[in-house]
């Protein structure tokens, strides 16, 4: 029995019962395991860098090693998986949720150790993982992009988005976004002058750097990305009835997750050509970095491709947190942006185009990944499962997505390397004398 629609209560249920139960605690457990609070850097450590770097003599970080102990709550973990029945789609997603977490506690134990990567890359991949049916990966995609991009338009001339706004006022054009999408909860912006990134969201906020200065594109790249997608999710997953652990950010729905709130923004034209070579580098970056490249090295190659000192220094330490600024150990989580974002747009093409428009809103139910779409997705038809409270603009009607894809599809078929731009003049003029040779003579 697994429907709401019998005569039992799900919790009275002899299947669903026990299957709430390991629900309530993973919840429990999940919360206690908060993976980018453990690793990130102070903020000194920032200024400390630029002084050497500004003298010449650019010297390593040295982030303080902090090992927090959570060997209780990975033992109640591994405890829930035994127990917990796999047979069953809910069980088998709870499985790999009390997985994912079980791994990020044994990532966070060892802080700045090989194993620290290795648990880094079970749960968000290596970018230069060439997956079976596929012939290139995530690195290979950054640097086409990046050729791409430079192609399009030479590196110097891509004109930058003025930051000059202020993060308290900011912080009010971003409340003016989110009252009228959040109705049914209060979503704060909040000023933090320690934050290290210059956004983060939660359920109850969204977090911005006091010291930060914004501009009108991080407006519209903030609210589809962080608010309407990472928000939205988080707080469709608390709105659950049942099972309460779609509410969880678990590592394990990172690639979905980052996938989908940057699909958003290209998909509403909200991210720019920057930020696009940005997540590219940032994937290229985690490579070298798994390959030896230390934290200097890697600010230099940001450094090299166009980023500020200040942003180089920041998008450096995002792939060294938690690892060893010496090389080879770092956090690969920038590695799945990219790729999370291919996965989401390969997946809802395979989705419309087999028919089954009904499964999408199953992507913002909660914090999922895309396989968890698939399985859990049957559940939205009898109650236990709650549709999205939340639903972006773009995402409630699926023939925007279909006509979108539809046309970047055909056009794909046009190449830009066989001829200059010259041609669409001569090819006019070619038109028009072989009219006068044919009509006229």
């Amino acid at each position: 029995m697994s429907t709401v629609a019998s005569a039992l209560r799900p919790e009275d249920d002899k299947t669903l019962g026990p299957l709430l139960e390991c629900d309530r605690q993973l919840l429990a457990i999940g919360k206690k395991i908060r993976v980018l609070k453990a690793i990130d850097w102070p903020a000194s450590m920032e200024a400390t860098f630029m002084a050497s770097w500004a003298k010449g003599n650019p010297v390593l970080p040295q982030p303080p090693l902090r090992h927090p102990d959570l060997s209780g709550e990975a033992a109640a973990l591994k405890t829930l998986m035994d127990k917990v029945d796999r047979g069953h789609p809910i069980g088998d997603w709870l499985f790999k949720t009390a997985w994912s977490y079980r791994t990020a506690a044994q990532m966070l134990m060892n802080i700045g150790t090989e194993r620290f990567t290795q648990c880094s890359t079970a749960l968000y991949g290596r970018p230069d993982t060439t997956y079976r049916s596929q012939t290139s990966n995530a690195v290979d995609a950054a640097r086409d992009l990046l050729a791409i991009s430079d192609d399009l338009i030479n590196r110097e001339e891509i004109p930058r988005v003025a930051a000059d706004i202020p993060a308290e006022e900011f912080a009010q054009r971003l409340r003016e976004r989110l009252g009228p999408f959040f109705d049914k909860d209060k979503v704060e912006v909040l000023l933090d002058p320690e934050l290290p990134s210059k956004a983060t969201a939660g359920s109850k906020s969204i977090n911005l750097r006091s010291t930060a200065l914004f501009s009108a594109l991080d407006l519209e790249q903030l609210t589809e990305h962080e608010a309407f997608v990472h928000t939205a999710t988080l707080l469709n997953g608390k709105h659950q009835p049942y099972f309460k652990s779609l509410g969880l950010g678990s590592p394990r729905t990172t690639r979905t997750q980052e996938g989908l709130a940057t699909f958003s923004e290209i998909i509403t034209g909200a991210i720019d050509l920057n930020r696009l070579r940005r997540i590219a580098l940032r994937v290229v970056a985690v490579k070298n970095a798994l390959d030896g490249a230390d934290f200097i090295e890697v600010f230099r190659g940001f450094l090299d491709a166009g980023q500020s000192p200040t942003e180089s220094y920041q998008s450096a330490a995002r792939i060294f947190r938690g690892g060893d600024p010496k090389g080879r150990i770092c956090f690969t989580k920038d590695g799945a942006y990219l790729e999370g974002v291919m996965i989401v747009y390969v997946f809802i093409r395979k989705v419309l185009q087999a028919g089954h428009a009904e499964m999408l809103p199953m992507l913002f139910a909660g914090r999922v990944t895309t396989s968890d779409v698939i399985t859990l997705s049957p559940y939205l038809h009898d109650g236990l499962i709650a549709r999205a409270v939340y639903v972006p603009p773009w995402a409630r009607n699926p023939q925007r997505i279909l006509s979108l894809m539809a046309f970047f599809t055909a056009a794909q078929r046009f190449r830009l390397d066989t001829f200059e731009l010259n041609r669409f003049v001569e090819f006019e003029e070619e038109r028009i004398e072989e009219s006068l040779q044919a009509l006229w003579q």
